[in-house]
């Protein structure tokens, strides 16, 4: 049997990157490329330690043994979240680039030559594949750019502890179905988004002061989150 290694692995898609024509598509691929690489260092991690399969409009990456899951949480989502974002603010309709990702763990076989293998990438395939990821990165303000999926076992090694830059209120449990899969995890958006608890309506709520954060009770199936100095979006689902 061959040997098995526990890594983490990450998955990141480039959002409706099809149709663009060759030299935006290249163009997308090497900012995508760029924001990744810049992320790692920013986390500690090396790049060319990672074993890293390019899928055209996406990556996939398994990190080095050792890795801490809790720093491909954070800094990296956020820094390749805000460089996407630096990107965004200058670049045109067909080289605009957000992206879904999918952070997971588990053993993997990693081969001499060839990629890793086992289980714990198909899930990671089917987490990036998610409906309610694709919806929510759709539905999102152009403010984030990021979109992650966490499985519920590194959400488990990382956000429940309070490490420093992961704010639990950022995150939103989500069920799913993707081809035979079907399986849970925690929906995050970045930059600077928070899903909030909606409170008990109070009749005598006083006028929100302006730059601060707004919470709201949202009735049926809407999605309510804020984000930075006060902006609300609401998203109802029939």
């Amino acid at each position: 049997m061959p040997e098995l290694e526990y890594r983490t692995l990450v998955a990141v898609d480039i959002e409706r990157s099809a149709g663009r024509g060759n030299v935006p598509l290249h163009r997308i691929r090497a900012v995508l490329r760029a924001a990744v690489t810049t992320a790692l260092d920013r986390a500690g991690i090396d790049w060319n330690a990672c074993l890293v399969e390019d899928f055209g409009d996406g990556l996939r990456l398994v990190a080095p043994t050792g890795t801490p899951k809790h720093r491909l949480l954070h800094p990296f989502v956020h820094e390749l979240a805000v460089h996407l974002v630096a990107h965004n603010r200058d670049a045109g309709p067909r080289t605009t680039v957000r992206v879904r990702m999918a952070l997971h763990a588990g053993e993997v076989v990693v081969g001499a030559t060839g990629p890793a293998t086992g289980a714990p990438l198909e899930v990671l395939a089917r987490m990036l594949d998610a409906a309610p990821l694709k919806a929510a990165l759709t539905d999102a303000p152009s403010s984030v750019s990021t979109a992650l999926l966490l499985s519920p076992h590194v959400y488990d090694d990382t956000v429940r502890h309070g490490y420093p830059g992961i704010d639990p209120n950022s995150f939103r449990r989500i069920a799913f179905t993707t081809k035979e899969h079907s399986g849970q995890g925690w929906l995050h958006l970045a930059p600077s988004v928070s899903f909030l608890p909606s409170p008990e309506p109070h009749p005598e709520r006083p006028s929100a002061p302006s730059g601060s954060t707004m919470i709201n009770t949202v009735s049926g199936h809407g999605v309510s989150y804020a984000v930075q100095n006060g902006e609300q979006h609401i998203h109802h689902r029939d």
